[in-house]
């Protein structure tokens, strides 16, 4: 493995670690429900593919569990802030 592909990998995972706390620092914002739940997902299902992206690069012998996870991370996430974002929607038409 050559010295930039170690760069590269590291990278991607420091910028996923970013990403989870740019993430959660919209949190502290007095912006609406929604928009913190938004931010936090995208930014944590950003930065969780960009740890596993590195991952790969670490390791290319694990590459099919590690598209796995990739793909069930896009997918689980997507639907669990959809299903959050519908929860908070009818709670606070409901007030």
């Amino acid at each position: 493995m050559t010295d930039f592909a170690h760069i590269l990998s590291y990278l991607c995972i420091f910028s996923g670690i970013f990403f989870w706390f740019w993430g959660t620092s919209a949190l502290v914002t007095r912006r609406s429900v929604l928009f913190k739940l938004h931010s936090l997902s995208v930014s944590d299902t950003l930065g969780s593919i960009a740890i596993i992206f590195g991952l790969v690069l670490l390791r290319p012998k694990e590459l099919p569990l590690l598209i796995l996870a990739i793909i069930s991370l896009a997918l689980w996430n997507t639907m669990l802030c959809y299903v959050l974002a519908y929860c908070s929607s009818s709670t606070t038409r409901k007030r």
